[in-house]
């Protein structure tokens, strides 16, 4: 299971948010290739952009700091936000990006999200994001009646890379994942599943590990990373097959 850390970008800074909520956003300091650069040399292999500008408005507006990340980094990046369209994918990956994640159109339009997952089979990645089970779009301002578990047995006969499912009412809180939520899409899938929202300590990690053999792939984490709940290399030390059994829940390491 891979420790995946995100750079959420806004305004051309990294930031994160709460709950999904626009309004309850923090700056961080480092600019955005920097951080990916930082992560990366934490052990990182890696990297989860997602354009909270463009997953509003649908218009990419951090290009800027997308090509920096990519020129900078050699770990591979998977990136979404208001990415609807094939021409949008093509530019992304002709600055370096290896996959790409399709959230509102795979509600808003299914066909094209299956045109193109034949088109770059395994580049394309579904998120979906979902809040007391639903699905929600844009930005995660508009919430539909769709059921997650409805859309993932949907999608899992596209060629897709992998889902990304996130548990809105978890992120950005640190206060642990909702194991019941990860568990509902591996039990109807055999697609890679990677999971976010609500990690924010290393037991946190641990407490998923029992899901990589039913098809978790990785875990995004991003406030924790930044304020320093735990860094990269500890948990990729701690995560290593070898060395779960030795981890004291009890110890805080990391004081």
């Amino acid at each position: 299971m891979e420790l995946i850390p995100a750079i959420d970008l806004m305004n051309g800074k990294c930031v994160r948010l709460f709950k999904g909520d626009f309004n309850k956003r923090k700056d961080f300091t480092k600019v955005p290739h920097e951080q990916a650069k930082y992560w990366e040399s934490e052990g990182a292999q890696y990297l989860h952009i997602v354009d909270l500008d463009a997953a509003k408005t649908g218009s990419p507006t951090n290009d800027k700091s997308i090509k920096e990340i990519a020129k900078n980094v050699n770990i591979p990046i998977q990136i979404g936000g208001g990415i609807r369209s094939q021409e949008r994918i093509e530019q992304l990956f002709s600055y370096g990006i290896e996959k790409v994640i399709m959230g509102t159109s795979a509600i808003e339009n299914k066909e094209l999200v299956k045109d193109l997952s034949n088109k770059f089979p395994g580049k394309i990645i579904v998120g979906i994001d979902a809040k007391d089970g639903k699905v929600s779009t844009r930005g995660w301002l508009e919430q539909s009646n769709v059921l997650a578990t409805d859309l993932v047995k949907e999608f899992s006969s596209f060629k897709i890379a992998s889902f990304i499912i996130t548990d809105i009412n978890t992120d950005g809180t640190l206060e642990g994942t909702n194991e019941e939520f990860i568990r509902s899409i591996l039990e109807i899938t055999d697609i890679p599943v990677i999971a976010s929202g609500g990690v924010g300590s290393i037991s946190d990690l641990l407490s998923l590990v029992k899901f990589e053999n039913s098809g978790l792939f990785g875990v995004i984490v991003g406030k924790a990373l930044y304020e320093n709940k735990f860094k990269i290399s500890d948990a990729n030390n701690v995560l290593s097959s070898d060395r779960i059994n030795d981890f004291d829940l009890n110890k805080n390491y990391y004081a």
